[in-house]
């Protein structure tokens, strides 16, 4: 590091172009040079997750990712340099920007804003607090948009098992609502929850009867579907009157809609892209999330050691992600 400490010679992983997929992926690690603005952040990091989105990036899923570029969205680490009384703090953070358009978090050292980040809880684990970010933020930011469940209210969630389905799951349960999950085939749920929960099996129950025998006729207040349009109908037919349905992914992004229906339920959908959102806004969408890591009702995912990889192991993490793993990938320099 410099002399002022504004510099830094950093060791990144380097994608310089995009791959057909993953096992094609070609990442190096070099070392470069950073430099921090006056309001930017000089940080070492600890440790940073490797998301779906980093790989879909990396295969051309997409078309605004920059290359040459270091992929990563999700960090966690200690403040080496930036404004007075910025210096030695433990911080993590997320971004919709970082490792897409700009360079991200897959390195020894990250230069982020100043309002991008958020206190590490001294509670949370260096790749417990790397593995927050975006799965918390996508199912934050759905609340916020679509309404934060109340007391009482009824939340289904698809795909509960996936990492955005628990993060609802622990967000919706922390605010005192009723959850529903469904998943694909017979398992039971596999995250942390405040309170119990009912699983459907989507195999051999017909899911929107089942949610309206939970809940009395009424359907649920809030579904938030992480899988996309093979539940579309499913969620649908599962909302109560004034429902609203948050919506995060697609496989075929063509769905049938019916306009009669939807009108007459005074139904919302809203559609959430976290990619959207510059690391200022990211970091204002985990502030929210702060009281509920300090006070225990929301976990961290935890951290399995065979899911930690050194930068120069970048490829294996990025084929693990893409070979939908259910482990929460982490890599550290």
């Amino acid at each position: 590091m410099s002399a002022d400490a504004k510099t830094v010679e950093a060791r990144c992983v380097r994608l310089d172009a995009k791959a057909e997929n993953a096992a094609a992926l070609a990442p190096i690690v070099e070392r470069r040079v950073l430099v921090r603005g006056p309001k930017d952040l000089l940080i070492e990091v600890r440790a940073a997750a490797v998301n779906p989105s980093d790989v879909k990036a990396a295969t051309g899923l997409m078309p605004y990712a920059v290359f040459p570029r270091t992929p990563g969205r999700d960090y966690a680490g200690v403040v080496i340099d930036g404004p007075a009384g910025t210096i030695g703090r433990e911080v993590f953070g997320s971004s919709g920007d970082l490792g897409i358009r700009r360079d991200g978090t897959h390195a020894s050292h990250l230069v982020v804003e100043a309002d991008a980040v958020v206190e590490k809880p001294k509670t949370v684990s260096w790749e417990e607090a790397a593995g927050i970010g975006v799965p918390f933020v996508t199912a934050m930011e759905g609340f916020r948009r679509a309404g934060v469940p109340k007391s009482g209210e009824a939340v289904l969630v698809f795909g509960v098992n996936g990492k955005v389905g628990q993060a609802a799951v622990q967000i919706a349960t922390w605010q005192g609502a009723r959850v529903i999950g469904v998943v694909r085939r017979a398992e039971a749920y596999e995250g942390y929850t405040n309170a119990p929960i009912e699983v459907i099996d989507a195999s051999a129950t017909e899911i929107a009867a089942r949610v309206r025998e939970l809940t009395g006729g009424k359907g649920a207040d809030v579904v938030f579907n992480t899988v996309g349009d093979p539940y579309f109908q499913a969620a649908h037919k599962s909302l109560a009157l004034r429902g609203r349905q948050i919506l995060i992914a697609a496989i075929d992004p063509i769905v049938q809609f019916n306009i009669l229906e939807f009108y007459r339920g005074q139904h919302t959908y809203v559609g959430i892209d976290t990619l959207g959102l510059s690391s200022g806004a990211t970091g204002a969408v985990l502030r929210d999330l702060g009281p509920g890591f300090a006070s225990g009702h929301l976990k961290p995912f935890p951290i399995r050691a065979n899911a930690i990889y050194p930068l120069e192991r970048a490829k294996e993490a990025y084929v693990a992600v893409a070979g939908s793993s259910r482990d929460r990938v982490i890599l550290k320099s």
